[in-house]
């Protein structure tokens, strides 16, 4: 694979690290109860033209009922059966506060076609299907698309008029630990921080994925820290410097799937084990320098290709 290959990242992939479920799912679901019968269930798929149905309690979801459970009542003529005795207790769901990255890796684990959404407290408050990313992905597709053509010039054009041996810009946020409601939000800023700096648009794709690691990083495992972002001429370097229990073994870390993530956290859709693997594949160079007990200093820097200088 050649270099430019390796770091070239998609605007969809980079939506899928900016998007949340809520903002693609389904709203208004089609549900029934337990009670409901496998005959009345096989005119709602087909009236619909849906392939599953939640089966919902007291606007709790305690099931899932499919095409296949249809035909397995068919095939034992349960036909009459309740969907409590047919369908799958306990399904695979998504939280709505999940952003869409988490969403397309459980459809890829799993091969579902489509999901429930649940808030924190378990109500069924959504549907997401891949029709659902895609949609959602081309809307905010086409917006993006017009706010770039407004401010489209190169960041390069900043540092012309300055005189210096050394110059760049210096941004710096907090991330707070364990604070999953305001996960995401500091490669968020950054990223509308590098667009209105007219930086090209596959740097900030970069930057922004493996910025957005490094915060999960801090958010689940450290006591929080900060993120520092330099922006030079010729490339961009982050800095993510934490407090907390270090990494032990660095090399184990960086394999793909490696997590010690505590199972609460991987119900909440985090701690998939990819964030230092992402960030390395984003970025030129990272380097960790990590302490037991004292905390750890990522640094990652992208580059800008030759050609976006010019």
């Amino acid at each position: 694979m050649e270099q430019n290959e390796k770091h070239e990242i998609t605007k969809l992939q980079e939506l899928a690290y900016e998007l949340r479920v809520e903002q693609a799912m389904t709203k208004e679901v089609i549900s029934v109860t337990p009670e409901t019968t496998m005959t009345q269930i096989r005119e709602i798929l087909r009236d619909n033209r849906i392939s599953g149905l939640p089966v919902v309690k007291d606007g709790q979801m305690i099931g899932l009922v499919t095409v296949e459970d249809l035909i397995k009542a068919l095939s034992s003529g349960q036909m009459g059966c309740p969907a409590s005795d047919m369908m799958t207790p306990n399904p695979v769901t998504i939280y709505a506060d999940e952003l869409l990255v988490s969403a397309v890796e459980k459809f890829t684990k799993h091969g579902y076609g489509r999901f429930p959404v649940i808030n924190r407290q378990g109500e069924l408050v959504g549907i997401l299907t891949h029709g659902d990313i895609v949609r959602a992905t081309l809307k905010r597709l086409e917006t993006d698309y017009h706010k770039e053509e407004i401010h489209r010039y190169r960041a390069s054009h900043i540092f012309q008029d300055i005189v210096a041996d050394r110059v760049g810009l210096v941004f710096g946020y907090q991330v707070v630990a364990r604070d999953f409601n305001r996960a995401g939000e500091v490669s968020s800023k950054l990223k509308k921080t590098l667009g209105r700096l007219g930086i090209h648009p596959q740097i900030i794709r970069r930057v922004s994925i493996a910025t957005y690691e490094a915060e999960m990083n801090m958010v689940i495992y450290t006591e929080g820290g900060e993120i520092v972002a330099e922006v030079r001429p010729d490339r961009i370097r982050v800095d993510a410097l934490d407090k907390g229990p270090g990494i032990a073994n660095i090399e184990e870390a960086m394999k793909p799937g490696f997590s010690t993530a505590p199972d609460w956290v991987r119900e909440m859709g985090f701690g998939a084990g990819m964030g230092l693997p992402n960030i390395k594949a984003s970025s030129d160079k990272l380097t960790i320098d990590s302490t037991l007990g004292v905390g750890t200093h990522l640094t990652f820097i992208v580059e800008f290709p030759k050609d976006l200088l010019k």
